[in-house]
């Protein structure tokens, strides 16, 4: 389960004389419905496409390469559309940015329902532009609006994004089996439907007043030189690469190993479930390790056993363990990198700005995964040289969270680390 980079971004402090009061109990909880609605679709454009993936190369004509593209543009958006969220948050209020970014949701997804390839890349970019925004802005508007339940917000803010993530995965192929009589475009297209609610609850929120928001800022030139900074994005970028390609694609290759399409779909959606309860152990791990080189190389270490069991191991039941390791160890990997853009900023500024950066960079990077398995299943004609894909990034991953894993900082002038 891959949710935003920029959970600390742009967070507001509660003492900010910007920041409003907090609201009374009632409202309170509708807000934290409304938000946690909002979570659970950031997640479905990925997870239902994959699983019906050969189907609409069968009956688009899509190749495999284009197919790589179709899973890419989603992700690639989660990197680009960052960088104008703020000013448009700053600009037009965050909770009118959100709403609108829940409309970019909602018609992204639907237009899935034409079944063409124009509509289908024309989803992939709208959807993964609204996506994006929710991504920056959801953390924000917990911290601001939950300031004394800003670990609990977070932690059902994980568990939304989690089921949103699950339920596509497991879901789309019985709908489309059971309701659409194999019409793959309708079972997309339903994902627009608690889009839509989401969207009818938010509108009341949207109506009020803006509120302007503390701005981060962007990546200072200092810590675009500062080694540590890039250790960071590297990690983040690579392991989100890893869990895209996941993802996207982990369906399709279970199939053509001769796995059904429903058994593909419920093996990913375990393996998105486990995310879950690594992402809600890992951090406090690591806060109390020294230094979180040697985590990051177990959880690597999981996350690569696994991925290539599945890739090449026997069909069998053991399949499901190596789904259930898998999910643990990318869970696990991706809670590790959120915590230690926390832990290597020397002040919350620099936090921010790391995030930004992991996010912007990292988010760009990790695109490249979804992109070279279908560009390497094109050349090949297979998914088995997916696997040295995999232990690539994977020894890449690595490197960049051995380093960023050492008890050192980002100090303020983003020039040198220290201990």
């Amino acid at each position: 389960m891959q949710y935003s980079a920029a959970t600390m971004t742009a967070l507001p402090s509660s003492t900010s004389p910007n920041a409003p009061a907090i609201a009374a109990p009632a409202s309170q909880w509708l807000l934290a419905l409304s938000l946690l609605l909002i979570a659970l679709n950031l997640r479905p454009v990925f997870g239902s496409l994959s699983v019906v993936l050969p189907e609409v190369m069968r009956d688009t004509g899509l190749s495999s390469s284009g197919a790589s593209w179709l899973t890419t543009l989603p992700i690639l958006c989660l990197g680009l559309f960052c960088v104008p969220t703020p000013a448009l948050a700053r600009r037009f209020g965050m909770e009118r940015v959100l709403l609108a970014a829940l409309t970019l949701i909602a018609t992204g997804t639907l237009l899935r329902a034409a079944g063409s390839l124009p509509m289908l890349f024309a989803s992939a970019v709208l959807a993964g532009a609204g996506i994006a925004m929710s991504n920056v802005l959801l953390p924000t508007l917990i911290k601001r609006s939950f300031a004394r339940q800003t670990a609990l917000m977070m932690g059902l803010y994980t568990l939304a994004l989690c089921a949103g993530a699950s339920a596509a995965t497991a879901l789309t192929v019985p709908m489309e089996m059971h309701w659409f009589d194999g019409a793959w475009p309708y079972a997309l297209a339903f994902w627009a439907l608690p889009a839509v609610v989401a969207w009818l609850v938010w509108v009341p929120q949207a109506a009020r007043p803006p509120a302007q928001p503390q701005d981060a800022g962007s990546p200072r030139a200092g810590l675009l030189r500062n080694a540590l900074a890039w250790q960071v994005t590297l990690f983040m970028g690579l392991q989100s690469a890893l869990a895209y390609m996941v993802m996207g694609w982990l369906a399709p290759i279970l199939r053509e190993r001769g796995i059904d399409s429903a058994t593909a779909g419920y093996l990913v959606a375990i393996s998105i479930l486990m995310q879950l309860v690594a992402s809600l152990f890992t951090p406090p791990l690591a806060a109390r390790l020294r230094g979180q080189s040697g985590l990051a190389l177990g959880l690597l270490s999981m996350t690569l056993a696994s991925f290539l069991g599945l890739l090449w191991g026997p069909v069998s039941d053991l399949l499901w363990l190596w789904a259930v390791v898998l999910g643990l160890g990318q869970g696990g990997t991706f809670a590790l990198a959120l915590s230690i853009i926390v832990m290597r900023s020397g002040n919350a500024q620099i936090t921010a700005q790391l995030s930004a950066m992991a996010q912007g960079w990292g988010y760009t990077l990790a695109a490249f995964g979804p992109l070279l398995v279908g560009m390497l299943r094109g050349i090949t004609g297979s998914y088995l040289p997916t696997a040295w894909l995999v232990i690539a990034l994977s020894l890449g991953a690595a490197v960049a969270g051995w380093g960023a894993g050492r008890n050192l900082l980002i100090q303020p002038d983003a020039d040198r680390d220290k201990t």
